[in-house]
């Protein structure tokens, strides 16, 4: 995602592992981007709430636990969602959830899909969400493949749809694809 949002024209700061530098790259930033993995997601960015006070939170991840093949089997918050959660933890960040529905793949280069795919919204603030569709559309995106499914509650749907992506692999292999309504 990095790569593709820096091809777009856009300063991109990637945080590794080492101690202060996730601090250091979201107390700079002005939109902060959740692709670490779900299970660990929320104390992660919980330890992060200053730095992330009023900024703009994409969160892209999927809160499961794994089967034994490593692919997801159960959801971490069933009946909530993880972007709920971070909504719920960090209340003075404007948590907007989308590319949950898809292979990674698919995120930055949705026009490879045979079809056209769907990224979904949730959020509770229409000025991030605005934000985030002009980011989808950097990244390829087009106008019409991007719906705004509501509040952050809504999270809950996109999130649960992980549990069906193990199936899609195990059945047709690990290729691109994406969980989209066709219309």
């Amino acid at each position: 995602m990095a790569t593709a949002l820096t091809r777009a024209g856009h300063e991109v700061t990637v945080a590794d592992r080492a101690a202060g530098a996730a601090a250091d790259a979201a107390r700079t930033a002005q939109i902060v981007i959740n692709a670490t993995p779900g299970a660990g997601s929320l104390d992660r960015l919980v330890a992060l709430r200053e730095e992330l006070r009023d900024k703009l939170l994409v969160d892209v991840s999927n809160a499961t636990v794994d089967g034994p093949d490593g692919l997801p089997a159960h959801l971490i918050y069933p009946g909530s969602s993880l972007a709920e959660q971070l909504q719920a933890a960090l209340p003075e960040t404007h948590v907007v959830k989308t590319l949950s529905t898809m292979l990674f793949l698919v995120m930055t280069a949705p026009a490879t899909l045979a079809h056209a795919p769907d990224a979904f919204l949730s959020g509770d603030d229409p000025q991030a969400k605005q934000t985030v569709r002009e980011l989808l559309i950097n990244l390829g995106w087009r106008k019409g493949w991007i719906t705004d499914l509501g509040g952050i509650q809504t999270a809950r749907a996109t999130e649960a749809a992980i549990l069906f992506v193990p199936h899609v692999i195990r059945s047709s292999g690990f290729a691109p694809f994406a969980i989209s309504i066709a219309r």
